[in-house]
């Protein structure tokens, strides 16, 4: 499968970064889209953490009429079972293990690496980071759900067995239903992954409370 390499603004810290956090955006988003979080993420003004936030590749999306958008996947239904295009999920996930290297040849290690994602970006954040070969800092899974719907992806890394897992949900979010990511959280909870759940009063979105949230995590995990 051809590697494609992603366009991504990249937002690097004031020292020699350490670690990295490649954030993946939503359907029909770009990088530009997440970018501007970083500051209200509450981050120490010495932090080491470069930020890249790609851009995924333009695709004609089915729900959407085969409207040409940003995606990391076409979307062919409404149902859960049947939502994502694995080929996409797959081919998508060749793209992000490339940009996890470029990261690894640059000089940081995987274990001070966090994938993260939201919406569709966090269904390849979670599907890519379990699946990955090496161990991750972390992986953090905001409004999304697992492709492969009531069952774990195949091909499972034990390199990313404890790696600590942030899933994080609006009660009132109208386009992924909290279910499904409640259902993510379950089957990795009773396959003994190491997940932190959370729920906030918001729909398919992001809060500045859950910003905060975010920020003492990754102080945990790139400690």
């Amino acid at each position: 499968m051809s590697v494609v390499k992603l366009e991504r603004i990249t937002i690097e810290p004031q020292s020699k970064a350490t670690a990295c956090v490649i954030w993946l955006h939503g359907l029909g988003d770009s990088g530009a889209g997440f970018a501007p979080v970083v500051p209200a993420l509450g981050l120490p003004a010495d932090n080491s953490i470069r930020f890249i936030f790609p851009h995924a590749p333009e695709q004609a999306v089915t729900i959407n009429q085969g409207y040409v958008m940003r995606a990391w996947y076409d979307i062919k239904s409404m149902d859960l079972h049947n939502r994502a295009d694995m080929q996409g999920v797959l081919a998508s996930e060749v793209s992000v293990r490339a940009l996890i290297q470029e990261q690894i040849d640059s000089g940081i290690p995987a274990n001070r690496i966090v994938l993260a994602g939201f919406s569709q970006g966090g269904v390849m954040s979670l599907f890519t980071g379990l699946r990955y070969p090496v161990q991750l800092a972390g992986i953090m899974a905001l409004s999304c759900y697992l492709p492969t719907a009531d069952k774990l992806p195949e091909e499972l890394s034990e390199a990313n067995k404890t790696t600590p897992i942030l899933q994080h949900h609006g009660e009132q979010d109208d386009v992924v239903p909290v279910s499904s990511g409640k259902m993510a959280n379950t089957l990795l909870k009773t396959a003994g992954y190491n997940t932190q759940w959370k729920t906030y009063q918001m729909p398919h979105s992001v809060l500045p409370e859950q910003l905060n949230d975010i920020g003492a995590w990754l102080r945990t995990v790139l400690a």
